[in-house]
């Protein structure tokens, strides 16, 4: 079983470190470190919420009731703690906020990861990237604004 942990926390961690190598690509932010991090934590606060405590439940005697989501829950405020971080607020521009997305996204993708659905896991992925990606394309291509550009050259005399 410690296989499928490791495994699991190894997905988690290398579908956030592909959104976090997008973001990186791009010079935000948050690049692939922080999104692998943020990935790997995730996935591993599940599998310690949902297994971790096997060993002391299957104790004689002991009765515990346990509630794997009451864990993920609470990654889900811790992200939104470090994503509210990432939010600048400059000379009425609000920047960040897709860094703190991508943030929470990734998260959930970690967890989804820890919790064995790994298909899921990386089609939310994907979907991140094309997101990301389409969007950046759409933002070049099409609602591409031309620069006006003026070449000056200094060496030809001008008439009067």
């Amino acid at each position: 079983m410690t296989s499928q942990y490791i495994l699991s926390i190894f997905i988690a961690a290398m579908l956030g470190g592909a959104i976090g190598l997008e973001r990186e690509y791009r010079s935000k932010e948050a690049g692939f470190r922080t999104h692998f991090l943020v990935g790997l934590g995730s996935a591993l606060f599940m599998v310690l919420s949902m297994y971790g405590f096997d060993d002391y439940v299957a104790q004689p005697g002991v009765i515990i009731q346990r509630d794997p989501a009451r864990m993920a829950a609470q990654v889900v405020s811790g992200i939104g703690f470090i994503g509210a971080g990432t939010i600048i607020f400059q000379k009425n521009v609000v920047k960040g906020l897709t860094t703190a997305a991508g943030l929470w996204v990734t998260s959930a993708i970690g967890m989804t990861a820890s919790a064995g659905m790994y298909a899921v896991a990386t089609a939310a992925t994907i979907m991140v990237l094309v997101c990301l990606e389409g969007m950046n394309f759409i933002h070049h291509h099409v609602f591409h604004h031309p620069h006006h550009d003026f070449d000056v050259d200094a060496d030809e005399e001008q008439e009067s």
